[in-house]
C-alpha cells in the first residue's frame, strides 16, 4: 500500500507540473498591457491546434524569451531536383531554402511544399522525421527497455521468485490483460495472438501516458494522430481477416439466413463484408476522438487564465483558480482514460479476433439405454 501510495502522489504531483507547461504553450507578449492600451484577443484555437498537429520542430520549453527548440532533419524529394536533406531550422520563421517552405495555409499547412512552374504549392515526397515519428521511436524505445529488464529479471532469478516495485506492476498487468481478456475472448488457441495484443496495449498506454506529461519527451499527440490509431486499427483488421477460420468466412458469403436474402441479391454478404471494414473503422475513431478530445479539453481550460485577463483582477482571478483546479481534475481522468482506452482497444480487438475464429460444434449422439 505504501508503494501504491507512493506511485498515486507521482502521479498527481506530474498532473500538477502540467499546468505551467501548458501554459508556456501560449504566446507572451514582451510588454504589459500599459503601453498598448487595447489587447489583442488570445487565438485559443490556434494554440489548440498547434499543439494537437504534428511539427517539424519540438519545442521543449522558453527560458527568458529564449525559444529551446529540437530542430529535426526534413527529407524530402523533388521531382526536378531529387532528394533533400536539410534542418527543419532552415525553414522556419516563414524562410525558405531549396525551393522549398512551409505553407502558411491552404490545404498542406503546415506542411513542407515548393512550387511549380505557375507558382502553385505542391507536395513533394515527404519522409522527414516530425514530432510525433520522433516521439513514437523514444516511445517503443521506452516500452523496449521496459519489457528487456524485466525478462532479464526472470532471467536472472529462480522460477518461483515473487518480483515487486514496477517488475511486480507489469506483470500484474500482463497476467490481468491476459487471463481476463485476451484468453477469455478469443478462446484456446489464444497464446498465438497474445504478443500483438499486449504489444498494442501497452504501446498505446505508454503513448497516452507520454503524452501527458509536461515535459520533453512527453507531450507529444501520438495517439491522438488518426494515421496512427488508423495502423493499429489496420493491424487489427489483419489478425482477423488472415487468420480467421472457414466458418468465419461461411457466415459472412453465406450466412444461415433465408436464402432470398443470398441470391439472387446478396444483401447479407454484402452487410457482412461491410463490418469488415466498419469493426476496425470503429477502434480507429474511438482511440482518436478521446485522447484528442482530452488533450483539447486540457488546452481550453488553461487558455480561460488568458481570456478572461479583460475582464478585471476579480473575475480574472476567480477564473484562473476555476481553471487550475478543473485542469488538475481532468489530467487526473485523463491518466485513467490512459489506462480504458489501451485497454478497451486491446478487449474489442480480442473480441474481434475470437469471433473470427468460431468452433463448429457438433451435436453429441444420444445414447440408448440397453
Amino acid at each position: 500500500m505504501n508503494r501504491l501510495a507512493r506511485y498515486i502522489s507521482l502521479c498527481i504531483v506530474s498532473m500538477i507540473s502540467l499546468i505551467p507547461a501548458y501554459a508556456e504553450a501560449i504566446p507572451q507578449r514582451d510588454d504589459p498591457v500599459r503601453e498598448e492600451p487595447a489587447q489583442e484577443d488570445v487565438a485559443v484555437q490556434d494554440i489548440i491546434f498547434e499543439h494537437l498537429q504534428d511539427s517539424y520542430w519540438w519545442h521543449i520549453t522558453t527560458i527568458n524569451d529564449t525559444h529551446v527548440t529540437l530542430y529535426l532533419p526534413i527529407i524530402v524529394r523533388s521531382s526536378d531536383s531529387g532528394w533533400h536533406l536539410f534542418s527543419s531550422r532552415r525553414l522556419a520563421h516563414g524562410e525558405r531554402f531549396e525551393g522549398f517552405h512551409i505553407a502558411p495555409d491552404g490545404p498542406h499547412a503546415g506542411k513542407v511544399v515548393t512550387e511549380d512552374p505557375s507558382g502553385a504549392e505542391i507536395r513533394p515526397l515527404d519522409i522527414s522525421l516530425t514530432k510525433n515519428a520522433l516521439a513514437l521511436l523514444i516511445n517503443s524505445a521506452l516500452m523496449t527497455i521496459l519489457f528487456l529488464s524485466v525478462a532479464r529479471w526472470y532471467k536472472r532469478r529462480p522460477k518461483h521468485a515473487v518480483p515487486g516495485g514496477l517488475i511486480g506492476a507489469l506483470e500484474m498487468f500482463v497476467m490481468n490483460i491476459e487471463d481476463e481478456v485476451i484468453r477469455k475472448s478469443i478462446g484456446r488457441d489464444y497464446k498465438r495472438y497474445s504478443p500483438y495484443l499486449l504489444t498494442a496495449f501497452f504501446f498505446i498506454l505508454i503513448n497516452n501516458i507520454m503524452g501527458l506529461l509536461p515535459v520533453f519527451p512527453g507531450g507529444a499527440n501520438t495517439t491522438g494522430n488518426i494515421a496512427i490509431t488508423m495502423t493499429l486499427a489496420l493491424c487489427t483488421m489483419v489478425a482477423v481477416n488472415l487468420f480467421g477460420n472457414k466458418e468465419y468466412w461461411k457466415e459472412i458469403l453465406w450466412p444461415d439466413v433465408p436464402t432470398w436474402m443470398k441470391v439472387p441479391i446478396p444483401l447479407m454478404p454484402v452487410i457482412e463484408l461491410f463490418g469488415i471494414i466498419s469493426k476496425p473503422f470503429a477502434l480507429m475513431i474511438r482511440l482518436f476522438a478521446n485522447i484528442m478530445a482530452g488533450h483539447t479539453i486540457i488546452l481550453a481550460l488553461t487558455c480561460l487564465i488568458f481570456v478572461t485577463a479583460k475582464m478585471g483582477a476579480a473575475t480574472n482571478t476567480g477564473m484562473t483558480a476555476f481553471s487550475v483546479l478543473l485542469s488538475i481534475f481532468m489530467n487526473c481522468l485523463e491518466l485513467l482514460v490512459a489506462y480504458i482506452q489501451a485497454y478497451v482497444f486491446t478487449m474489442l480487438s480480442s473480441v474481434f479476433i475470437g469471433l473470427s475464429r468460431p468452433e463448429h460444434h457438433k451435436s453429441k449422439p444420444k445414447q440408448t439405454k440397453q
